[in-house]
């Protein structure tokens, strides 16, 4: 199987459906996972520490530190461990935690530490399963890429018959499975990715730049992570940092620098993704000590262009190397999106509006519409910048496959 060395966190919470995780962490010990139990503390009443511990080989972690001998539990290194976690069952109590960042024990502050794939086996009740509360946060969950295992309906604790079964672990083993199998589609792929604005010097307190922040760069790097590429991210100036640790960062200021690190990338890439808000123009020259405002005259910025960059790659692409450009347009969005695939020869490129609410620079959301070549158009609604990595990298991953 394909979970065969994974290290997987199983977290437990307070629900009756507690007893099943036994069977659910046996299962996984037997797929050849590594295992690693975290309780809430109100899950040790539904089921035995010691039963789990026995079957998973490992001492379960339920407080941030051992009583007797001090030893701290660093939710951070469990985190960093984990090539997934699943929360098996999810109370709505723990749920509604999860969604907004709750940190008072130690399954959920390991959840907010965790950079791998998060699958959530909801257990409850009908009426709190049905409950706008729960709904809201499950969706919330969702919507920050948790994986939710949808539950079952049939008899449940209190007798009722309804949606609130967690799914049997023999299923929850099997979507952790097919994760993994499908989960890694550019393996041994090698993905270039730009991101972020450029600044281009006028003295050396000034410069030219614009709003970009590197969001949706740095998302798709991320993404390309996840899917098994071995990612190069040639970014300017910005304020965060790639969540996947897989992920190379070239730093670079200027429009000509990011020209240099693509060129010298580009030829060991398999696909380039163009995400970068790069300058269009520089100044010709550049003062070497701060202009000041006092003198009489005004200074005169002369500007030259700077290379295009996209169209640069395209003119040495080689066959089955894929680029993917970026439009971020005010007017006639479409004309200019096509013009620049065509133009500067991409295989896709990837248009954004400022006219549309919520998209473009500095925001946590885009709504994009991609143009292939081969003259599809596909439309996406608002979404994140993290979800509309994904959608961006869907495309490509087919796009893969079709040259594959």
């Amino acid at each position: 199987m394909s979970l065969t060395g994974k290290h997987i966190i199983v977290g437990i919470t307070g629900g009756i459906a507690a007893y099943k995780t036994a069977t659910l962490v046996r299962l996984l010990v037997k797929s050849g996972a590594e295992v690693q139990v975290v309780m809430t503390p109100n899950a040790k009443e539904f089921i035995c520490p010691v039963t789990l511990s026995t079957l998973s080989g490992k001492p379960v972690i339920s407080e941030f530190f051992t009583a007797n001998t001090g030893q701290w539990h660093s939710h951070v290194d469990l985190g960093l461990w984990a090539d997934a976690m699943v929360i098996a069952p999810a109370t709505a109590s723990t749920i509604g935690k999860m969604a907004n960042g709750i940190a008072d024990n130690m399954l959920v502050t390991t959840y907010l530490s965790a950079k791998a794939p998060v699958f959530v086996a909801p257990a409850m009740d009908l009426d709190m399963m049905a409950h706008p509360s729960t709904t809201r946060n499950i969706a919330l969950l969702r919507s920050y890429g948790n994986h939710i295992i949808e539950p079952a309906e049939g008899e449940l604790a209190s007798h009722l018959i309804g949606k609130g079964r967690m799914e049997e672990p023999e299923n929850i083993v099997k979507v952790l499975d097919d994760f993994f199998k499908a989960g890694k589609p550019l393996a041994g792929k090698q993905v270039m990715v730009t991101a972020g604005p450029t600044y281009e010097r006028i003295d050396p307190v000034r410069f030219i730049g614009n709003y970009s922040t590197g969001k949706m760069g740095y998302a798709i790097a991320d993404e390309a992570a996840r899917l098994g590429a071995k990612v190069v991210l040639i970014s300017g100036p910005v304020a965060i940092k790639p969540t996947m640790p897989e992920v190379e960062v070239i730093e670079v200021e200027s429009a000509l620098e990011m020209y240099e690190q693509c060129q010298r990338h580009f030829g060991d890439s398999d696909i380039a993704i163009m995400s970068a808000a790069v300058a269009d123009y520089a100044p010709a020259e550049v003062a070497d000590k701060k202009i000041k405002r006092e003198k009489e005259e005004i200074p005169q910025i002369r500007l030259v262009k700077n290379p295009d960059i996209a169209a640069s790659l395209g003119k040495i692409k080689r066959p089955g190397q894929i680029l993917v450009g970026f439009a971020l347009e005010t007017n006639d969005e479409e004309v200019n999106a096509l013009d620049k695939l065509k133009r500067k020869n991409l295989d896709m490129i990837v248009m954004n509006s400022l006219r549309d609410a919520g998209a473009g620079f500095g925001t946590d959301t885009n709504k994009i519409t991609l143009y292939s070549k081969d003259g599809q158009a596909r439309k996406y609604p608002l979404k994140s910048k993290k979800e509309t990595a994904s959608d961006i990298l869907d495309n490509i991953v087919g796009m893969v496959a079709d040259k594959d």
